[in-house]
Formats: structure tokens, sequence, C-alpha cells
């Protein structure tokens, strides 16, 4: 599970389509208290910050629209309470830039 802390025009296809679900399971896993994935590191990272979650979905969102991809799944913007900004790391964004181009795939870091 991984959700990036890049601008989402720099992921390729499969991160930025791949952050999105991973997203919305985070999202259900923080709202509706499933247990599945609940003490991994990027689920602890976003909790109490589901409005900074909130904020980076609509950025990935916007993107996804920018390259012609639909979009069916909103979240609740009732639910997007606590911090809005994610200011904790598992990764810093350079070594973040690091792990994608090692990667071999078509990100633009």
């Amino acid at each position: 599970m991984r959700i990036w802390d890049l601008p989402p025009e720099k992921l390729c296809r499969n991160h930025l389509l791949g952050e999105h679900s991973e997203l919305h399971a985070l999202w259900t896993i923080l709202t509706q208290g499933r247990k599945g994935f609940s003490n991994h590191p990027e689920t602890r990272r976003w909790r109490g910050k589901l409005k900074a979650l909130y904020a980076r979905h609509e950025k990935l969102v916007e993107e996804m629209q920018t390259r012609g991809y639909w979009h069916r799944s909103p979240l609740s913007v009732e639910r997007a309470t606590g911090d809005s900004e994610q200011t904790e790391f598992l990764d810093l964004p350079d070594e973040q830039v690091r792990i994608l181009r090692s990667r071999g795939c078509e990100c633009r870091v």
C-alpha cells in the first residue's frame, strides 16, 4: 500500500490508478474501522488526517480526468476530518523520486 507524496501529474498511468485504488482501500480502513492493513505504516501515517487524504484524492481525480479517465468513486466530504496537511513521510519525496526512477516506468520524475 502506498500513497505517494509527489504531484499526481508526475505519475505514470499505473502508479496514478494504483494509488487511487489504494487510497480508496485506505479510506475504507480509516472511516469504517476495517481491520485489514489497519497497522500498516501507510495507514498509521494517515490517521487523523482525513482532510489531507481527501485532498490527495481530489488531486488524483483531477489528473485522472485530465488524462481522459472516468471517475465514479467519490469520497464523502463529510468524513474528511482532522488535519488538512500530511507532514509525515515513510520516505521523503526525494527518496520517492529515486524509488520511481528505479522502477523503469513512465513516471516523469
